[in-house]
């Protein structure tokens, strides 16, 4: 039986969108292009992402993650109860979708179809990404429009568990190696101007965590991953700053195999942290920026992974990019640049490989 292949590298989720892509949601929100044009043209279009990422070197790939309007909306693909409009001065007169109705499932095999899609354009195992129930409650629910629903926030997370484990298991059937629960909540708590906010900061930390392993429960035949960010903002950098000390009691109470983890900015604090995760736990390790214009380059990442080693064994490392790198529908970062960070990683992890197999 071969050996598991040491330092392999996936991404987050997300490749930049061109501007073709944006303008293409922007005209079919604006009701100049049918639902059926988008989708062919989608077709022709998600291969790029996904050669891009093979071009590059990248062991797991994703779709780019370009059929989205963003990582958060996705739930209103697969689910119904959503109102979408513009938020206007709340947010920043952006799209955002609001809980108004009872969640009920929509199309469950809307994305196992968009991966059957991906699987079948791609050598190289694939990832699909879902917002986590704690994520979608933060965004979505609206004390003013939506507690005559939901009466409270945490009524409508639970709500949204058997919608998501519904993904999760479709997913799993469609051949996806990877399933990823997106929750960047979760890291925000070791900012302690964040976790003022909370009555008890760490009980709702503990909150997130099982809701997540509620989605998760009983799943098998994919790798369950967790990805922990500070919030991406692009060029204006990230949100939550400090270690993850502060939320190790609820990643530890994490039943999932993986967690994908930034380190490259400052914020992130020390790699010591990673010592006192289980070892069952595979380190999906932030080695690349994905918001900065410097492209590290390889020597950099090998490093930054050469850091690592020393808290934790190199059979538990997965290389990846802090996060992804157009979380956001107004996410602005160029495509080469991007595919120029992602072989660089890819060049690092066969120095890994020489210097350490």
């Amino acid at each position: 039986m071969s050996q598991p292949l040491l330092f392999p590298t996936t991404v987050v989720g997300s490749m930049p969108r061109p501007l073709f892509v944006k303008e293409l949601f922007d005209e079919f929100h604006e009701g100049k292009v049918s639902d059926a044009e988008r989708q062919r043209l989608l077709d022709e279009s998600v291969p790029l992402a996904i050669a891009l990422q093979e071009t590059a070197g990248v062991d797991i790939v994703s779709d780019g993650e370009w059929r989205r309007f963003s990582y958060v909306g996705v739930i209103s693909d697969v689910a119904s109860g959503f109102t979408r409009g513009l938020s206007g001065e709340k947010r920043d007169g952006k799209y955002w979708h609001t809980v108004t109705g009872e969640v009920t499932p929509g199309n469950a095999d809307v994305l196992a179809e968009h991966a059957r899609f991906a699987i079948a354009h791609s050598s190289r195992p694939v990832k699909v990404a879902l917002p986590s129930p704690y994520l979608l409650s933060v965004r979505m629910w609206d004390e003013t429009v939506s507690k005559n629903v939901y009466p409270t926030r945490e009524d409508f997370a639970r709500a949204i568990v058997p919608i998501l484990r519904a993904q999760v298991t479709a997913l799993a059937d469609a051949g996806v190696h990877t399933v990823q629960l997106d929750d960047p909540h979760l890291c925000l708590f070791v900012d302690p101007e964040v976790r003022k906010t909370f009555a008890d900061a760490d009980r709702e930390a503990m909150h997130c965590a099982s809701l997540i392993n509620d989605v998760f429960q009983g799943m098998n035949g994919i790798v369950r991953a967790v990805h922990l960010c500070r919030r991406n903002k692009g060029r204006q950098g990230w949100v939550g700053e400090g270690s993850y000390d502060r939320i190790m009691d609820p990643l530890r109470a994490l039943d999932v195999d993986q967690l994908m983890m930034e380190f490259t900015i400052p914020a992130a604090g020390d790699m010591r942290c990673l010592r006192d995760l289980p070892a069952h736990f595979r380190i999906g390790l932030g080695c690349v920026d994905c918001r900065g214009e410097v492209i590290d380059s390889p020597e950099t990442i090998v490093e930054r992974v050469e850091k690592a080693m020393e808290h934790v064994a190199k059979e538990r490392l997965v290389l990846a990019p802090d996060c992804g790198f157009a979380p956001g529908n107004a996410a602005d970062i160029p495509l080469d640049e991007a595919y120029a960070k992602l072989r660089n990683m890819a060049r690092a992890a066969h120095v890994l490989r020489e210097r350490h197999g």
